[in-house]
């Protein structure tokens, strides 16, 4: 899998280096076109799960986005409201996902949304302690972020 990315990589470096210009845009417009060069041939050279794992992670991706746009709302409605009706608190989400980086992203992504910051993970990296500006229903966070960040990360990565 790893291979084929840096595959991707080298084939978005070869499309700077034909058109010239190295930049974002340009390298990032060379890794779809690798990515669709990759596609072409993927029964040849046996792609499949590169595929899988790509719409994946853009799937966690368009989650993230999603999600960054409705919690801005969110944070937005609540700064605007001429009364400060708050429910904030911490909240002790019990972690499915179990390697380093699975953990480091789902907190990664939690503090990169408004309204929320990963504070901490426990000792035996179970747990991960989260500060919420309003959370009335904890367990419905719980199961928001389990059903979602968590489970888009896990469809990604696993």
């Amino acid at each position: 899998m790893s291979g084929l990315f840096l595959v991707n990589i080298l084939l978005a470096a070869a499309w700077g280096a034909v058109t010239g210009s190295f930049s974002v845009v340009n390298l990032a417009f060379g890794f779809v076109l690798g990515l669709g060069a990759l596609y072409l041939i993927r029964e040849q050279i046996n792609t499949g799960g590169y595929f899988r794992r790509a719409s994946r992670v853009i799937g966690l991706i368009l989650l993230f986005l999603y999600e960054l746009v409705m919690s801005a709302w969110r944070v937005a409605r609540i700064v605007i409201r001429p009364k400060l009706d708050l429910n904030p608190g911490f909240i002790a989400f019990p972690l499915t996902v179990e390697s380093d980086f699975e953990i480091a992203l789902l907190a990664n992504l939690i503090t990169l949304t408004p309204g929320t910051l990963s504070v901490d993970v426990s000792e035996d990296r179970k747990v991960l302690y989260i500060h919420c500006i309003d959370v009335p229903d904890p367990e419905g966070t719980i199961a928001d972020i389990r059903n979602g960040f968590e489970r888009k990360i896990m469809e990604a990565f696993h």
